[in-house]
């Protein structure tokens, strides 16, 4: 008799009269059915909780500003998920995230260090993640997979008289925030990013940089931030205006070099991605 498939060899039997293999019996069928079915499901959730695991990019979109949010999700060490948010616009990255769970579908985390969370519901074919980031106030935030796309950096062009890294203090009641420009010239034009040593925040955008003769306004629209301010005449300081929404302090940037004074004297939270709080200043 020829062997049956590995398959069907649990499960068929031979008849003593015929010699012939005859199926399982009904009972048997439905407790068989029953397991397929139990398998089916753990290997959904299994394949649910491992779809989601990736970089994802969303945005933020207010009256004031758009923001863009980055979303990494990684695989736990106990078979959960973990996650990490960038607050791409406002230099705040690698936000950790807590009690991050898929459960039926619908994606939930927390970012405890701004005191917000996410809900969504993950498409059927796992492309996007539409919900909501709450912080205050609830935001429509739907994210597609994938990183944002990546943007060549301009190409450098002649430096300018203001080129290099320039250093300011904003006294913010009584407490001091040290405030950083780097300044580079690209044949583009004129292009800055800021650094917030004491919020231990580097890299926020600085959307535009303009220049007319010794005036200087920097706009970093992610924190609904600018400055404006005059350069003197040795190209030394920059004495003018930093404002935040209603706010603004006086601010004297001065030329420094990258060294121990730029460097971080305690570590804080960072920027809270939260737009509604302009009245703050950062």
């Amino acid at each position: 008799m020829t062997k049956p498939l590995l398959g069907l060899a649990h499960r068929l039997h031979q008849d003593e009269a015929t010699g012939r293999l005859v199926g399982i019996e009904k009972g048997e069928q439905m407790k068989t059915g029953m397991m397929i079915g139990l398998l089916s499901a753990l290997v959904a959730g299994g394949l649910c909780a491992q779809d989601i695991v990736g970089d994802w990019h969303g945005t933020i979109k207010t009256p004031a500003t758009d923001l863009r949010i980055a979303l990494h999700i990684t695989k736990g060490d106990n078979g959960g998920l973990k996650a990490t948010m960038d607050s791409v616009d406002q230099g705040a990255n690698g936000l950790v995230a807590s009690s991050v769970k898929i459960e039926n579908g619908k994606l939930t985390f927390d970012v405890d260090v701004v005191n917000g969370s996410y809900e969504g519901t993950v498409s059927k074919d796992g492309s996007s993640i539409a919900g909501a980031w709450s912080q205050g106030q609830a935001m429509p935030l739907e994210f597609q997979r994938g990183a944002f796309p990546a943007q060549a950096p301009p190409k450098p062009g002649k430096p300018s008289d203001i080129d290099g890294t320039w250093l300011g203090t904003l006294d913010v009641g009584g407490m001091k925030l040290r405030l950083v420009f780097h300044i580079v010239n690209t044949e583009a034009g004129l292009t800055a990013t800021s650094d917030s040593p004491d919020q231990n925040v580097k890299g926020i955008p600085v959307s535009s940089v303009t220049r007319d003769g010794s005036s200087l306004k920097l706009e970093m629209k992610g924190l609904a931030a600018g400055f404006e301010g005059k350069i003197s005449a040795d190209l030394m300081t920059i004495d003018g205006t930093f404002s935040q929404g209603p706010n603004s302090l006086p601010l004297v940037l001065k030329r420094t070099k990258e060294a121990a004074g730029l460097e971080l004297r305690r570590p804080r939270n960072p920027v809270k991605p939260d737009p509604s709080r302009e009245d703050e200043v950062a």
